[in-house]
């Protein structure tokens, strides 16, 4: 079994700071970015430095959506995450973010879906329509 990307987003102050830290001390290569996010390649994992005031939820809007700040999750293959998106939707979870497709027709495109654990831990799951993608700039 292949191990599959992680992707982390967290709240930062300051996106320039962000942006010097991350992409110039650590070496992350960017990838996409708005006003109020910046993607990383962590290692080949995906982080996202979101602004965003520390030691709550905030939310901030991604192509439509208000995404919640923090959060975490894991990339998986297309198909692997209608089936598990299949799957809880029989179950009692309730999502924050239904999932759909976001980006649609973009280098970014990816299904995506949002919940909260039993601790109120935000965790989003993804998939790429194409995952030679996931650190492509659009």
């Amino acid at each position: 079994m292949s191990l599959q990307p992680f992707h982390l987003a967290f709240p930062v102050d300051d996106l320039a700071a962000a942006r010097r830290f991350y992409g110039g001390l650590m070496g992350c290569a960017e990838g996409r970015s708005s006003e109020t996010w910046i993607d990383f390649n962590f290692f080949g994992h995906q982080i996202v430095a979101h602004l965003a005031p520390t030691g709550s939820i905030h939310r901030n809007p991604v192509d439509g959506d208000q995404v919640p700040v923090p959060h975490f999750g894991i990339v998986l293959s297309w198909d692997a995450f209608h089936a598990l998106a299949d799957r809880l939707r029989d179950t009692e979870v309730r999502f924050e973010i239904e999932p759909h497709v976001r980006f649609a027709g973009e280098v970014g495109e990816q299904a995506t879906m949002f919940f909260f654990d039993p601790s109120g831990n935000a965790l989003e799951f993804k998939a790429m329509r194409a995952p030679e993608n996931l650190f492509a700039k659009g």
